[in-house]
């Protein structure tokens, strides 16, 4: 049996090309002890992949080159030589940007046994769900009434972080840019304030047009103008989560910080980052808060799905384009 795989020839400056990843193929050997061969059935990419295409060593190891490049993926189990996994068992684990992973079973989950479509465990249920649930609850601290801003808040794991505020019984703003993600971000119940061909302070405006009463908790994607337009809002004692700062992610040299830095002094805010890793044994947690509202229909969620291995690299790259609305997969059931 063969895998094909992705890699990457070179580390980029600036948003990668598509001629960087390559895609290979390659006989599997037999199977080792402890290890399990997986068909994948989807793969996720995420906004963080691109800083393992750096070649530095961040919260985690870069991708090296000419080397397959891994992923979350979910998939089924065709080959085990491992007592805890059958023949059969649908899975996820990190053998992405490849269509069959021969991977160690010590990084291999078996899906719980709910109502919802495999593949939302690489999305509202999987990694940016958690990511959603840990920044909003444990680091944010959000509480019933604050007023909750949201970045990129139609994506994968904003989405996720202003229902569950709403479901607090907050005030939300998320701030989006496509017509079509400002109308979803509306149906949930969500001031949408659009980003797009605004400088900060007119973003600003916009956003205390949304929340009159100041903004308690901001949940930063983005970075940028959406940083420095939040902070001229933020009442006294605010808190942000920093989640990520997809913005600067293909930037070719430092930007520079935001003007009003000095109000996080001021408005006496606490503005913390995180990885959501280090939260992982609160997975449980947020499954049992979570998965029950999904299963029954109470979350929206959705997901942009491109299909089959060799549009994996064009699903990662429109990320940074703004070509997903919620969580960005890659099928390959066909």
């Amino acid at each position: 049996m063969q895998s094909r795989f992705f890699t990457i020839t070179d580390y980029p400056n600036g948003l990668p090309e598509r001629e960087l990843f390559k895609l290979e193929t390659q006989p599997l050997p037999d199977l080792n002890p402890g290890e399990v061969r997986i068909r994948n059935h989807w793969l996720s990419v995420d906004p963080y992949m691109r800083g393992r295409m750096s070649g530095q060593h961040t919260y985690v190891a870069p991708f090296r080159l000419d080397q397959p490049m891994e992923g979350a993926a979910i998939g089924e189990v065709i080959a085990s030589n491992d007592e805890r996994l059958k023949e059969g068992d649908i899975v996820s684990h990190m053998g992405g940007w490849r269509d069959i992973a021969q991977i160690s079973a010590d990084g291999v989950y078996p899906l719980p046994s709910t109502d919802v479509p495999e593949q939302a465990y690489l999305g509202v249920l999987g990694m940016p769900g958690m990511t959603a649930w840990t920044g909003l609850n444990r680091i944010a601290e959000c509480r019933p009434g604050d007023n909750v801003l949201v970045s990129a808040a139609s994506g994968a794991v904003g989405s996720l972080v202003v229902q569950l505020a709403k479901a607090k019984g907050c005030h939300v703003v998320g701030i989006a840019g496509a017509a079509h993600k400002l109308a979803w971000l509306e149906s949930l119940g969500v001031e949408p304030v659009s980003y797009r061909d605004r400088t900060a302070k007119e973003l600003s405006d916009a956003i205390q047009l949304a929340s009159p009463e100041g903004i308690d908790v901001y949940y930063e994607n983005v970075g940028g103008i959406c940083l420095e337009a939040a902070l001229s809002q933020l009442n006294e004692g605010a808190r942000i989560a920093v989640c990520g700062m997809i913005d600067s992610y293909n930037a070719e040299k430092p930007a520079p910080g935001p003007s009003n830095l000095s109000q996080i002094l001021v408005r006496k805010v606490r503005m913390q980052g995180f990885i959501v890793s280090d939260h992982w044994d609160h997975y449980g947690e947020f499954l049992k808060e979570v998965s029950p509202q999904v299963a029954a229909g109470d979350i929206n969620y959705k997901e942009t799905v491109k299909e089959g291995l060799e549009s994996t690299p064009d699903a990662f790259l429109e990320l940074f384009k703004g070509g997903n609305t919620g969580k960005m997969l890659v099928s390959l059931n066909d």
